[in-house]
């Protein structure tokens, strides 16, 4: 059978990783079809919030990458809108697939240009519509919205949504007749030799988070959440700063903290890295996020046997009673200070109990073929 061919707009791609789970997605599925499907990717020639090129590439031209997907690295002297329809127009895509809604020239300008046309999209949300991120910029994004669906933007645009949730925010943000595939993301290809075994002692913890450093992702909220915690906690966080005055505020907040708590920030790290971190010495993930639409990072540390502690608003519910972490709701710091607390009291048996259901639903998530199938159904339809 031959390979199906699928358009993408997506801001950045490998060897870009600052841009965090909208990137891992996107390789992840280049990972899994690409056996099935032949990707063409357009991206940005830079990685999130820098504007420095990528070395060894020559922008605004195909480039093959060892993988087999072709992108077209777009210079920002290299986008306009000409450059865009010729892009459309090379052949009869199977479909063309888009990443995020208001990214003006990967996500506005593909759907402006190909409006009204019989030309198959896919808009993917990437959890953007979800009442977290919605909360940022909310006038402006509602706005955008009205006047989107006023101007004809999503007629005849089918949707993905990663879990139900994201399914109703789509249907409340875009229509209630939009047509909508509900297919979760694509993890990354774990080799697995078993669940990792972690020394725990009562009486100390250690936390890691890797996430760009921005007021969606509550740094803030995992710091005060560890100005009450007895006994001793070190807490790692990993990640490349977006909103800089955020950052100085939590900097600052970090400086207050007693001295039984040790907060390493360790700066951003390659996509690749994270596999590694994850399986290092640590006891939780505490990524108390105000909204994600999957977590590939919630995912690969259960993976690793680390337990969860994150917030209500992710497609990962009820781990307390599955014994594999904490899901809380974002209603202040108390309730996540009492779940570090009970982690840090936690002897060896009682961890590997946590451990062990985090280890099972991660290793579920990746080993289920039907979400690659499902996956290529939706692209190929």
């Amino acid at each position: 059978m031959p390979k199906r061919d699928v358009l993408v707009f997506v801001d950045w791609y490998k060897p870009g990783y600052r841009g965090g789970g909208p990137v891992r997605s996107m390789i992840n599925m280049v990972d899994h079809l690409a056996g099935r499907v032949q990707f063409h990717i357009v991206t940005s020639d830079t990685d999130y919030a820098t504007d420095q090129p990528y070395p060894g590439i020559e922008p605004d031209q195909w480039f093959e990458l060892p993988s087999g997907e072709r992108v077209w690295y777009a210079s920002r002297s290299g986008r306009d809108q000409r450059t865009w329809r010729q892009l459309l127009g090379e052949r009869n895509w199977d479909a063309i697939y888009i990443n995020g809604m208001f990214s003006v020239w990967y996500s506005i300008i593909p759907l402006w240009l190909t409006r009204g046309s019989q030309q198959r999209r896919i808009a993917v949300a990437r959890g953007m519509l979800l009442p977290g991120p919605m909360g940022q910029g909310a006038l402006k994004k509602r706005v955008f919205l009205g006047l989107g669906k006023l101007l004809g933007l999503y007629k005849g645009v089918e949707f993905q949504a990663t879990s139900g949730d994201e399914v109703v925010s789509i249907r409340e943000r875009i229509g209630s007749d939009v047509r909508i595939h509900e297919v979760t993301n694509l993890p990354r290809k774990l080799v697995s030799d078993g669940r990792p075994q972690r020394t725990k002692r009562a009486g100390s913890a250690r936390l890691v988070n890797v996430v760009r450093i921005a007021t969606e992702k509550n740094i803030h909220l995992i710091i005060e959440s560890l100005q009450g915690v007895t006994g001793e906690v070190i807490f790692d966080l990993y990640g490349p700063v977006y909103h800089q005055a955020y950052w100085e505020q939590c900097k600052a907040a970090i400086a207050k903290l007693p001295s039984n708590i040790t907060f390493n920030y360790h700066g951003p790290v390659a996509s690749e890295q994270v596999p590694q971190i994850l399986a290092g010495d640590h006891h939780a993930l505490f990524m108390p996020n105000e909204g994600d639409n999957f977590g590939h990072t919630m995912v690969e540390a259960m993976c690793a046997g680390l337990p969860l502690l994150i917030s209500d608003q992710s497609p990962w519910r009820d781990l307390q009673a599955r014994s594999a972490g904490w899901d809380i709701p974002l209603e202040g710091p108390a309730r996540f200070t009492a779940a570090v607390q009970e982690l840090v009291a936690m002897d060896q048996a009682a961890f590997d109990r946590i451990s062990a259901g985090a280890y099972a639903i991660g290793m579920a998530q990746v080993n289920d073929p039907g979400t690659v199938d499902r996956t290529f159904n939706m692209l190929a339809r």
